[in-house]
């Protein structure tokens, strides 16, 4: 009974958050509760992340037939200029992601309502009912990183495939195959269909990029100097986010599609960009890193 209590709880059986067993059983012989002993006072956060949803529910509902998945195979899509084809692949995969938060957000919201979403209380005392938190709906909206985004939705699972997979590969010695595996893992999870693979294949391509790619930028003095300069920061950060957002959806497309037919239709008509940019920079990289860190490397060696 207990297995199955655990296996169907309402707040986490359909969508998640993960929690564990022990967690569970605390709920249920009423230990998660900032008042010892008696229903936990948990409305009102309940409500603040009902009211998160329901607000992003609303964004999709009114913007999200306008951009049906459906669209990318017609050729009317095929037929709109490159730069359309890439605009709205970025607006449709910022709006889609909606449906995901939204769900996130409502079922965190009944884990706190229940006391699962208890976390204790912080140095002032207060309760805290972050426990089940899926969503840092901040960092969503305002990083411009790839990894960034990744972080801040679907925290649990995230955190319950680093711990449970990610974490038990450790005697492969190697942290990208983990990370691999661990995405490989993920695909399946979702099911069979090809377009899974591609998506979380193409997240490891285009995070082990970006690890990359910061870390010559936080290495180079050059580019460091230029990330500096106050008035380029507003441009910067646009044209980071226009990037960021136009290959959030771009690895969505599969995702959605599922099948091959589908989703390489798709990537023919915008050239497999993804792919091209991606692997390309992976590829430049270390030679960038050679001009632009060269003196650094130099100075190093000298001490």
């Amino acid at each position: 009974m207990e297995v199955c209590g655990f296996s169907y709880y309402y707040g986490g059986f359909l969508v998640g958050p993960q929690f564990s067993m022990v967690k569970y059983l605390s709920l249920i012989k009423g230990e998660l509760s900032d008042v010892e002993g008696q229903v936990p006072n948990s409305v009102v956060p309940a409500m603040k992340r009902l009211c998160l949803g329901l607000f992003f529910l609303t964004v999709y509902t009114v913007l999200g037939p306008y951009l049906p998945d459906s669209y990318f195979l017609t050729e009317e899509y095929a037929n709109q200029p490159f730069w359309y084809r890439c605009v709205y692949m970025t607006i449709w995969g910022k709006i889609l992601l909606y449906k995901y938060v939204t769900c996130w957000l409502v079922t965190e919201g009944v884990c706190i309502l229940s006391g699962l979403g208890y976390n204790g209380k912080d140095e002032k005392g207060q309760p805290q009912w972050d426990a089940c938190a899926n969503m840092k709906v901040w960092l969503f909206e305002t990083t411009p990183l790839f990894t960034g985004t990744i972080t801040s939705f679907n925290i649990n699972t995230n955190d319950w495939v680093a711990r449970y997979v990610f974490k038990r590969l450790r005697f492969l010695g190697n942290k990208a195959i983990s990370q691999a595996a661990a995405l490989f893992f993920l695909a399946v999870w979702h099911g069979l269909h090809s377009g899974y693979l591609v998506c979380f294949s193409l997240e490891f391509l285009i995070v082990v990029v970006e690890k990359n790619a910061i870390e010559l930028v936080r290495d180079s003095p050059l580019l460091s100097q230029i990330c500096s300069i106050s008035v380029l920061r507003p441009p910067l950060y646009v044209a980071q986010q226009f990037i960021h957002w136009l290959f959030m959806g771009y690895p969505l497309v599969p995702f959605c599609l599922f099948t091959w037919d589908k989703w390489l239709k798709v990537y023919i008509s915008v050239y497999f960009m993804g792919h091209l940019f991606f692997l390309l920079l992976l590829f430049a990289l270390p030679y960038l890193r050679l001009v632009l860190v060269q003196k650094k490397d130099k100075l190093q060696k000298s001490h």
